[in-house]
């Protein structure tokens, strides 16, 4: 077979017949080229909120197509897919009063975020040294180059050569850690990236305070507050949003995955109405965009989306799953095959103890989809799956501990 596909995050040696070949989906459950049924007990990648199959959105998506595929929205063009999208994803935020730009990815967004707290830095500092990014140990933030240089998982920086400059990292979870580098930089700092809840660094909950002092750091020193909310962001964690799950409200917000459930790329920023208004009165033209920002087939995408997860309660349903998940999990720990769990909302991680890619391996070999971090196995189910469904996927994960 040929192996002109290069996958992500894999050794470039495998050959393409080796990987899961998956030709159906439908609710929480994929199938593969050989008939076999799996759990999706990762929601495709963190993102897909409504389940595989809905009709509703492939309908949506099929009619914009059928009267205009795309067309660009720089200056002097829109189109009402993009500005009513937009409209809701603000409306559901903390920031109803903002702004939303829209791109293709959660990378595209992150870069956009980072490019937007300098642009504001340099508003706010005619010497033009405010320009400084915090990062937290083991954040991701996309792969793009402004991704991969806000990366706190260190082995995905490494190999690229230089990458971009003006970041310092501190711990994720010590607020201390963070006012030394505000102590020493403060008048520096353009802004903190932060995931509400770390995804890929392991599904770390902040602990209690830990947002709310980044907040006050960042007032205190003129800084602004990044929200990482790519994973987070559209029900994932009980709320629309992470910063409403914790109470905390940051001035940019990125999102992605979840706005459209993955039917189509659409990923953004949104920004408080204290930014904009900084945008609106000292930026001339804003300098930045992308060649499918605002993708009319997309944003009708997120429109059906974002409708079926009000429609069907699933923001609510995010927290009945967690609980099933927590008490499941918590329960392995009594019994001491886990030693630590984590998580909240809809998103949960089990500490094993030891390398958790065979035990990851062997779920799939029963037909249940998980993600090995470290030694950790993280949970983030479709918030359709059923109770069942979610019994099946910890009864795997205790069968393969024994």
């Amino acid at each position: 077979m040929s192996n002109a596909f290069l996958h992500s995050f894999s050794a470039p040696t495998k050959s393409e017949s080796d990987f899961v070949k998956i030709v159906k989906a439908e609710g929480a459950l994929l199938w593969d080229d050989a008939g076999k049924e799996y759990i999706d007990g990762l929601a495709n990648l963190w993102l897909c909120q409504v389940g595989h199959g809905q009709q509703e959105i492939a309908d949506a998506v099929y009619e914009q197509m059928n009267q205009m595929a795309a067309y660009n929205t720089f200056d002097p063009f829109t189109n009402g897919p993009a500005a009513e999208v937009a409209e809701m994803i603000a409306a559901r935020s903390p920031h109803p009063d903002g702004r939303v730009f829209l791109a293709c990815s959660g990378s595209e967004a992150v870069d956009t975020a980072i490019k937007m707290s300098r642009l504001v830095g340099q508003l706010k500092d005619a010497g033009g040294d405010k320009q400084i990014i915090i990062r937290r140990t083991g954040g991701y933030h996309g792969t793009n180059l402004g991704g991969t240089s806000v990366q706190g998982i260190e082995v995905n920086r490494v190999g690229w050569g230089d990458l971009v400059p003006h970041f310092l990292e501190v711990s994720n979870d010590d607020i201390e850690d963070a006012a030394k580098v505000f102590a020493e930089h403060g008048n520096k700092i353009a802004a903190v990236m932060c995931e509400p809840v770390q995804g890929a660094g392991g599904v770390n909950v902040p602990p209690p305070g830990y947002l709310e002092g980044l907040r006050r750091l960042c007032d205190d020193n003129d800084a602004l507050l990044i929200f990482d909310e790519v994973i987070s962001g559209f029900g994932r964690t009980g709320s629309w949003f992470g910063a409403q799950t914790f109470g905390v409200t940051p001035d940019l917000m990125t999102f992605a995955k979840g706005v459209t459930s993955g039917y189509q790329p659409l990923s953004g920023v949104i920004m408080s109405r204290q930014v904009a208004n900084i945008f609106e009165s000292d930026v001339a033209k804003f300098m930045h965009g992308y060649t499918y920002s605002g993708h009319p087939a997309a944003c009708a995408a997120g429109i059906a989306n974002i409708k079926i997860i009000e429609r069907e309660g699933l923001i609510d349903r995010a927290n009945e799953i967690g609980e099933i998940i927590r008490t499941g999990l918590e329960a392995m720990q009594s019994d001491g095959q886990v030693k630590a769990v984590h998580g909240i909302g809809a998103i949960w991680a089990a500490d094993i103890g030891r390398d958790a890619f065979p035990v990851r391996d062997a779920m799939l070999d029963a037909g249940v989809v998980v993600r090995p971090i470290g030694e950790r196995i993280a949970f983030c189910p479709p918030l359709v799956i059923t109770d069942a469904q979610i019994t099946t996927m910890l009864d795997a994960l205790a069968a393969q501990l024994d």
